[in-house]
């Protein structure tokens, strides 16, 4: 009845992921992180110097990193150590007594240990939701995303996002941030998962997603305090916020993508938003000229300060 030992497999990728029935999209005002019980305990039945535990370590702490930095709720579970038969109720039918009472099982392991503002909930059954506080914690805060990630995809992790769905929660499921006693049980955990209940996607496209729309929040505030018409040096003042830096640190000739890590999704945006108050420029317009003194000639129709196509770089 003990967890049985899993074989190293290779994590799932992009291409690998199912089609998705439905098409929503992650909002950080909306959502929350929910880390499934990564637990030593859990962690012992692979090799963890192999896939696929090398990239699910390895997505979940981008995932916690980039969504704390958004301000979105980081929620770990964790089954608690020494439960009673009665504590464990029929899980102890299938999977015997668990986590021991020791402290070392139980422990999240340490390269997701959470953090002080995090909060852990205790964990008693398949689903994160049953005989914990996760539901009223994301009423409580008017959050109905939630962000699926940990072990095991075709058991906690598929029936969490289940109930999530059926809580009217949308689960975003993350395909290459969970992993399953084998290739197959967690094929089809994301093939359900796309198919029922969740958006199936990975680590990047979500990162990517929630990047997009706090970029589109950015520029919207920005909007408010940018007065028309642009200026030289109130673009220079909408490129420090998009990239969150000061004005004055920001060269008119600097390049703004090899130096100031401006990719294409702000690119994109900053398009979209100019577009919005009638200055019609390309995205690659803006791609092979990135510097604030070209955008301004090409802003301001100077043909002559146009400098030749360059492609020295690939957004």
């Amino acid at each position: 009845m003990a967890i049985p030992n899993i074989s190293p497999y290779p994590m799932p990728v992009q291409s690998d992921l199912p089609t998705n029935k439905v098409s929503w999209t992650i909002d950080p005002k909306r959502a929350v992180l929910l880390i499934h019980d990564m637990q030593q305990y859990f962690l012992d039945a692979f090799d963890v110097q192999e896939s696929p535990v090398v990239e699910l370590i390895a997505n979940i702490q981008q995932l916690r990193m980039y969504t704390s930095e958004l301000g979105i709720p980081v929620i770990y579970s964790a089954q608690p150590g020494g439960q009673t038969p009665e504590q464990r109720g029929l899980l102890q039918d299938f999977w015997g007594s668990g986590i021991n009472g020791g402290p070392a099982q139980k422990q999240i392991v340490q390269e997701l240990s959470p953090g002080e503002e995090d909060i852990v909930l205790t964990k008693w059954r398949y689903s994160a939701f049953q005989k914990t506080d996760l539901l009223k914690l994301m009423n409580q805060q008017g959050r109905d995303q939630l962000i699926v990630c940990g072990i095991y995809a075709h058991i906690g992790c598929l029936l969490t996002s289940c109930e999530a769905f059926m809580q009217d929660i949308q689960p975003f499921f993350i395909a290459d941030a969970v992993a399953d006693f084998s290739l197959e049980k967690h094929r089809m955990a994301i093939t359900y998962a796309s198919e029922r209940c969740a958006v199936t996607i990975t680590t990047q496209q979500l990162i990517e997603d929630l990047n997009r729309k706090q970029v589109a929040r950015d520029l919207s505030s920005a909007d408010t305090e940018i007065q028309a018409p642009i200026t030289q040096e109130s673009l220079r003042e909408e490129i420090a916020w998009i990239i969150k830096e000061q004005p004055k640190h920001i060269g008119i000739h600097d390049d703004l993508i090899n130096v100031w890590g401006l990719d294409s999704i702000r690119i994109m945006s900053l398009v979209e938003g100019w577009r919005s108050r009638g200055i019609e420029i390309t995205f690659v317009e803006l791609a092979e000229r990135p510097t604030i003194a070209d955008w301004w000639a090409l802003m301001s129709s100077d043909e002559d300060s146009h400098l030749p196509n360059v492609d020295y770089f690939n957004v």
